[in-house]
């Protein structure tokens, strides 16, 4: 009789357990558009952590950061992922505000403090469940080691970084269009969808 009420008592503990767990899943339905609570957000930081192999995280780069290693990070950053992070890293992007959860602010402690092999790790095998995607793969890991080197130089990204990051953004139809009016006009022809102007003479008969 104890027995029973034993497994009956646990089964009730699993179940409610589970049940807190979903109501942390879905505290707001199944948007992207919430904020995860404290909770998850330390739950999942956890998991991240538990999940990654220790040797990764004691790895060390193996790449310097010279000028020419921070240059060609920079503009990788800029191309393939500022359209979630932001050039500067804080993650406020229109793609970033609609994920869940929202990407990190690079900058911030939570980030800098993990070590070189936890954010090649991160940048080589992504994120599940998140919208960081996995990178690794493709050819040589230098890619994702000068983006180590970038993400620990972003709190003391310059202005004039940050500009020229701006020129490799990806860019819309929208965008290319106006920049080739741009250029047509810098060269001296009208811009594209710019009337001609009409000729004043009067018409031959």
């Amino acid at each position: 009789m104890k027995i029973s009420v034993l497994l009956l008592g646990g089964a009730v503990v699993v179940l409610g357990v589970g049940a807190a767990a979903a109501a942390l899943l879905l505290h707001d339905g199944v948007s992207a558009s919430a904020t995860p609570t404290r909770a998850e957000a330390f739950l999942a930081r956890n998991a991240r952590l538990l999940a990654m192999p220790s040797n990764a995280r004691a790895m060390v780069n193996p790449l310097q950061p010279t000028a020419e290693n921070l240059r060609e990070a920079r503009l990788h950053f800029a191309d393939h992922c500022a359209i979630c992070h932001g050039n500067d890293g804080n993650g406020d992007t229109m793609l970033g505000r609609g994920m869940y959860p929202k990407p990190p602010d690079l900058r911030m402690a939570n980030t800098q403090n993990l070590s070189d092999g936890e954010l090649f790790w991160t940048i080589e095998h992504g994120v599940r469940f998140t919208g960081m995607p996995a990178f690794g793969g493709h050819g040589s890991t230098d890619d994702s080691w000068k983006l180590v080197l970038f993400i620990r130089h972003l709190p003391q990204l310059t202005a004039e970084e940050g500009m020229e990051m701006g020129r490799y953004n990806p860019k819309g139809p929208e965008d290319r269009e106006e920049e080739q009016d741009e250029n047509d006009f810098l060269n001296g022809a009208p811009a594209q969808g710019t009337p001609q102007p009409k000729s004043s003479a009067p018409p031959r008969h």
